[in-house]
């Protein structure tokens, strides 16, 4: 039975870049998850909830490129 704690031996992919991968792909999935509720506050005319919508999904896209670039450093060998 596998342990707990995978380090990689199953998957293949070190336990800290799987997790930064998993970490962009929430990210990018966040961001686009808030378009469609950024829309449904649009047609609401909730501005309030927009602007909110907005920024969260720009942190997540912020995220995510941070998160890639640190993906890319480390799977380059930095």
């Amino acid at each position: 039975m596998a342990s707990a704690t995978e380090t990689g031996d199953v998957t293949g992919t070190r336990d800290r870049d799987y997790d930064l991968i998993w970490y962009v792909e929430a990210c990018l999935d966040n961001a686009l998850r808030l378009e469609t509720y950024i829309e449904d506050a649009e047609r609401e005319r909730d501005t309030e909830v927009v602007g909110l919508f907005r920024k969260a999904q720009a942190d997540s896209r912020k995220g995510a490129e941070m998160g890639k670039g640190l993906l890319r450093s480390r799977l380059d060998g930095g």
